[in-house]
């Protein structure tokens, strides 16, 4: 089936005189006959259900959805975005080791690694993505446990080259995990350029009306644990919480990444994300390709009038012919990459606040990725907490403006754009 279909019919498959939508199961609690039939859950030596905070099945139903349409084996729902993030590197980094992470991720992402996780005892070495070879080799270490990177930078709108950070990790023996919000499995499938985990914010485009919070992680299910068991031995070594299982040996490679992060890290974190909001999602799904097809012609139009107009200093959208990141751009997302522009204003931070102040129809939010126009001044919001080194290597200069195009009539946006722009 091709992607538009599978938005539709992945994941759930009613039976005869089932109901057609997907059944939303709000119950923390699952029932069984004896303590004989609960204790095999406990020991996993049977799938089912016992309690929501580790699965529930309409979660499952959206993570076997949203794996579908990535081409993987595996998924597990998370309650956000940054919660996908964390437990996919904590499911192979501990206390001790190193992960390898290009320097343009998101601000938020940025502290989850370099602040709260340092505490944790992960060590991070960021860098450019347009590293040289021998930077990129230089970073990882003996003790390198992942490579992370974002399909397209959130809000530097880098694309990052899948396939020569696949190659590095994998010389090292380690996976490599794309966070692919951004472009969605619509326009970039990372698994068919060489990476091996894809996590999600599902808050943006996935659900895409700022009706639910949530976050996926999806494993490829092709990485080799086994093969490198004295670097994972979370996962190639007995469990003892768990009456010793090993998770690859177990599961395989297909399953063992998820079976862990679900029985292990969700059990003790408890990062679940609810129905509801598995139900809400899985709406937002179904209409994912037709809405990213008019994201994208929307900001390629927009990106098109900015270049044009006197009062812009610089305009980054990948999908732009003659953006540095056309080519590559079209080598992974053939189809379009996004609705988010980042441009700059002549006079700087002074007149991008009174540019933002000006607009009617792009609401100023923290949001990025739905279907209304939002628009975000990063270095005083969302990337704040960096310093003016730390924007730089980041690709955040102090007058970026993050404009994410929404669902409106395109030349209603421009309209507003070029009143707001015509007031400073």
């Amino acid at each position: 089936m091709k992607i538009e279909t599978k938005c539709l019919h992945s994941g759930y498959e009613p039976k005869n005189g089932e109901p057609r939508m997907l059944p939303i199961v709000q119950s923390t609690t699952f029932k069984y006959d004896s303590s004989e039939e609960m204790g095999k859950l406990f020991d996993l030596k049977a799938d089912g259900y016992f309690y929501s905070r580790l699965q529930n099945p309409t979660c499952d139903m959206v993570a076997a959805k949203i794996a579908d349409l990535e081409g993987g084996s595996a998924a597990m729902l998370t309650g956000s975005g940054q919660a996908a993030t964390f437990l996919a590197v904590f499911n192979l980094a501990n206390a001790g080791d190193h992960v390898v992470v290009s320097s343009t991720i998101y601000g938020g992402s940025f502290n989850l690694f370099n602040v709260t996780m340092r505490k944790m005892g992960i060590d991070f070495s960021f860098v450019d993505p347009d590293c040289s070879d021998e930077e990129l080799e230089a970073a990882f270490k003996p003790n390198t446990k992942a490579v992370f990177g974002e399909t397209i930078a959130n809000p530097a709108l880098i694309v990052f080259d899948i396939e020569r950070f696949a190659e590095a990790a994998h010389r090292h023996g380690v996976p490599l995990i794309v966070d692919n919000t951004f472009a969605t499995p619509v326009n970039c499938r990372p698994f068919e350029f060489g990476a091996d985990i894809v996590t999600h914010s599902t808050t943006k485009y996935m659900d895409g009306h700022d009706a639910t919070l949530g976050g996926v992680i999806v494993d490829r299910g092709e990485f080799d644990w086994m093969a490198q068991a004295e670097k994972f031995p979370g996962l190639c070594t007995p469990d003892e919480s768990y009456h010793g299982v090993t998770y690859a040996q177990k599961f395989g490679k297909k399953e063992a990444f998820i079976r862990k992060a679900t029985a292990q890290l969700m059990r003790d974190f408890g990062m679940v994300q609810a129905p509801v909001n598995a139900y809400i999602l899985n709406l937002g799904l179904e209409s994912l390709p037709v809405r990213m097809e008019r994201h994208c012609a929307n900001a390629l139009k927009i990106a098109q009038f900015l270049q044009e107009n006197e009062k812009i200093a610089w305009v980054n959208y990948p999908g732009l012919p003659g953006n540095k990141y056309f080519e590559r751009a079209k080598k992974y997302m053939p189809n379009g990459t996004c609705g988010v522009i980042s441009f700059g204003i002549k006079g700087g931070r002074e007149n991008a606040e009174k540019f933002m102040a000006g607009l009617k129809l792009g609401m100023i939010a923290t949001h990025v990725a739905d279907a209304r126009t939002c628009c975000l001044h990063p270095a005083s919001s969302t990337h704040r907490q960096m310093t003016e080194e730390e924007l730089k290597a980041a690709g955040v200069p102090s007058d970026l403006v993050r404009l994410s195009v929404g669902l409106e009539n395109a030349d209603d946006l421009i309209e507003d754009i070029s009143k707001a722009l015509s007031e400073i």
